[in-house]
């Protein structure tokens, strides 16, 4: 049978208040006992003292023992004097010997004018008692005491009726406690309920379930924690849909153009005269599939957590400028007036191809979109300990709205013109996340009709370094 959390949170509670109630019961007790006993015992000095004062010295006199036996019968405790401590059965009405009350220790203490006191069983006495004795000296003569005592079942039956009162107020405080400790533990468990049924509720596929707001406290972070993590399952879920979405929309477009004319070329309905630009179709878009797989591997390998870099110590601008010699034939081509200005001092700590590869791809879409006999800067200079690496096109650009998801896979500002043009709308998703592993960062900066101008920011390797 399981228990609930609520159910072992109020058990708990319930312990803690009996064990709080006992605990504060025995002390309370054990200090009232002994504080009122102490309390009794300098009472009884006190008053033994303040009565010792009335004897003259010599004999005890019968007016001073009667003085002695008034204040007794107007006192609260017992109180009497003798005249001669060997005689003290005398004043009480049952035989009692001083020395059943007072051992030899006792009248060397009493001889020496210390009081003696006394807590226990007397048995002369036949009680409990707490007893003071003050010695009435002459000199160093011993005429007489004044013996003082009060008996401890008065003690007790006080206790007992204090005993009343705390139980029936334990008892209220017992009530009280748990009425008020159960509602506050289920107003503590009901984001944890709800915590529970929303993430049920995810588990079935609904990824919209949600928790509602509560205070700051570790209860409240929690709730905002589970928010922010269903809301980033949503998101992957729906990047994961559009992802699915975009690789079936890339592949069915190239697979019907393969399977269309080859079908065609096999069942030889294609006109002679068109057979050759059918092949040369189905190369593309092969070629084309070829190149989307590719990205998508190299996608996947870059945000695996098994992936890692090759780096070593590497000149920048020579990177740069192998890259540049890399597209010389393509910037010919479109008799586009390519121009650099590069630091050729500055050092990074990076994966030799894996930079070539991000440079590859933005000077590659730097010349797709630029127009024939346009223009493209590349620069490399120094800010701040980074490298800064800028290439900046008077193409096309980019619109506002299109600038801040330019990086995300398979987007495109203009799906048909990019695919004429062999795009896969990977490249800059992959030099963003192969940036982001060089502990860099990417900034893309556009204006309609005058171009984009692409940053990338990369720590400098120091010379100390």
């Amino acid at each position: 049978m399981k228990i609930s959390l609520s159910r072992k949170l109020s058990f708990v509670l319930l312990i803690a208040l009996i064990a709080s109630i006992f605990y504060a019961y025995f002390f309370s007790n054990v200090l009232y006992e002994r504080f009122y006993v102490k309390n009794m015992e300098g009472e009884l000095q006190m008053t033994g003292e303040r009565l010792a004062h009335s004897y003259e010295k010599g004999p005890v006199t019968d007016s001073f023992i009667d003085e002695i036996n008034f204040f007794n019968s107007k006192s609260n405790f017992e109180v009497f004097a003798v005249r001669n401590p060997r005689e003290l059965s005398m004043c009480l009405p049952f035989e009692v010997d001083y020395d059943a009350l007072i051992n030899g220790e006792d009248r060397e203490m009493l001889l020496n004018g210390e009081t003696v006191y006394h807590k226990g069983f007397v048995k002369r006495l036949n009680r409990e008692v707490i007893s003071v004795v003050v010695p009435l000296l002459d000199e160093k003569k011993l005429e007489g005491i004044i013996y003082l005592y009060y008996p401890l079942e008065n003690v007790s039956e006080m206790t007992s009726y204090y005993t009343l009162y705390w139980i029936a107020g334990a008892a209220l405080f017992l009530i009280i406690g748990l009425t008020i400790g159960v509602k506050w533990i289920r107003h503590v468990i009901q984001p944890l309920q709800e915590m529970k049924l929303a993430a049920k509720q995810v588990s079935e596929g609904n990824l919209s379930a949600r928790i509602a707001q509560y205070k700051d406290d570790e209860i409240g972070q929690l709730a905002q924690t589970f928010n922010d993590m269903a809301e980033s399952i949503q998101k992957e879920d729906e990047e994961r849909r559009r992802f699915l979405e975009n690789v079936s929309h890339e592949l069915r477009t190239p697979l019907s153009y393969i399977k269309g004319y080859s079908e065609a070329i096999h069942m030889g309905i294609a006109p002679e005269k068109d057979v050759q630009k059918y092949q040369h179709i189905i190369l593309r878009e092969s070629r084309r599939m070829e190149r989307l797989v590719g990205d998508l591997m190299e996608l996947a390998k870059l945000e695996s957590k098994e992936f890692s870099l090759e780096k070593m110590p590497i000149p920048l601008a020579q990177t740069i400028e192998e890259s540049l010699e890399k597209v010389d034939q393509l910037v010919k081509d479109k008799q586009i007036q390519l121009d650099k200005q590069l630091d050729y001092e500055l050092i990074v700590n990076a994966d030799s191809e894996r930079l070539e590869q991000m440079l590859l791809n933005i000077l590659d879409n730097a010349i797709r979109y630029t127009g024939q006999a346009g223009k493209i800067f590349v620069s490399l200079k120094k800010e701040e300990g980074f490298g800064i690496i800028r290439i900046k096109d008077n193409g096309k650009g980019i619109p506002p709205v299109d600038l801040e998801k330019i990086t995300q896979r398979f987007y495109r500002v203009n799906k048909a013109r990019t695919r004429k043009e062999g795009g896969t709308g990977l490249g800059l998703s992959i030099v963003e996340q192969l940036t982001k592993l060089h502990g860099g960062t990417l900034e893309i900066e556009s204006e309609l009709q005058k171009g984009t101008t692409i940053s990338i920011r990369l720590p400098l390797l120091l010379e100390n370094e």
